[in-house]
């Protein structure tokens, strides 16, 4: 026999039971997925072919890798609260190391003098300057610290004040963990996709999305004829750099479901994979 292809016993018995636990987790998994299809406003809306098995391989196979989601969608709508609801079923497990989340929202760049200079927001959007593109997002920064994490290290991601426009670099430490959720307008473009584990879109009919938005906008500080330019240009934007990932995602979510149907389906899907030793 040659050399390379040798199996020892151990590992023979090895390869089975992880099959057998893959299957057992891929089982669990279709049994959630046929049971959220049947609400009324079911949380997947569209997952892809490969998507339970590579999951199941990865948690399985590579036990001590990262698992890195990205989590993206309109502006307003709901990636934050899945987020969220999700990493209530995380820390349920109490372990640490079990999650860390990067936000793209936290990495936009700093405009604080540009505001300023124009005196308002109405102003500024009057000059064609857009918060709506992945120009204004220092997607390289947050790329560098995302494999950072991916290799075990520590990272302190920038702060951003969405009212004034500063950016503070020495915002929040994230440390490595067994999951990453990479949430954000742009998580999914074209250089960073590329590095995900899962693409998850999640979906919102636009005219709650318009709602959601325009009562998020006020609370930033832009109301009026500043919020209407800007969600002009939200709507405009969207079409060509967020809404396209829809097709390239592994999974599509639903924005419209409750906070507590969220958590009742990742408590689910955590305990499918409860078995497996992070």
């Amino acid at each position: 026999m040659t050399a390379g292809f040798h199996l020892t016993s151990y590992d023979y018995y090895s390869s089975r039971t992880d099959m057998e636990v893959i299957s057992n987790i891929v089982e669990s998994l279709k049994k959630i997925l046929e049971e959220d299809k049947q609400e009324k406003q079911p949380l997947f809306l569209k997952t892809s072919d490969n998507l339970i098995l590579n999951i199941a391989r990865k948690v399985v196979q590579e036990k001590k890798k990262t698992f890195l989601i990205g989590i993206t969608g309109e502006s307003a709508s709901g990636k934050t609260v899945f987020v969220d609801n999700t990493i209530k079923a995380c820390i349920k497990d109490k372990k640490e190391g079990i999650y860390t989340v990067v936000r793209c929202d936290d990495y936009y760049k700093d405009t604080s003098k540009e505001l300023k200079a124009a005196g308002s927001y109405e102003e500024l959007f009057k000059t064609g300057f857009s918060f709506d593109t992945p120009n204004a997002i220092d997607l390289d920064l947050m790329k560098s610290h995302l494999m950072e994490l991916k290799k075990g290290k520590t990272i302190v991601s920038p702060a951003y004040n969405f009212v004034t426009c500063e950016s503070n670099p020495d915002g929040d430490v994230k440390k490595p963990a067994k999951v990453i959720l990479n949430e954000g307008l742009y998580v999914l473009n074209e250089g960073l996709r590329e590095i995900m584990d899962v693409k998850v879109y999640v979906y919102t009919p636009l005219e709650v999305i318009k709602d959601r938005w325009y009562r998020r906008a006020a609370l930033r500080g832009k109301t009026g004829a500043a919020a209407d330019l800007q969600f002009q240009d939200v709507n405009r934007t969207a079409q060509q750099f967020i809404r396209p990932a829809y097709q390239i995602s592994d999974a599509v979510i639903n924005g419209m479901v409750s906070q507590e149907y969220i958590q009742q389906i990742t408590d689910k899907i955590f305990n499918a994979l409860k078995n497996i030793e992070y």
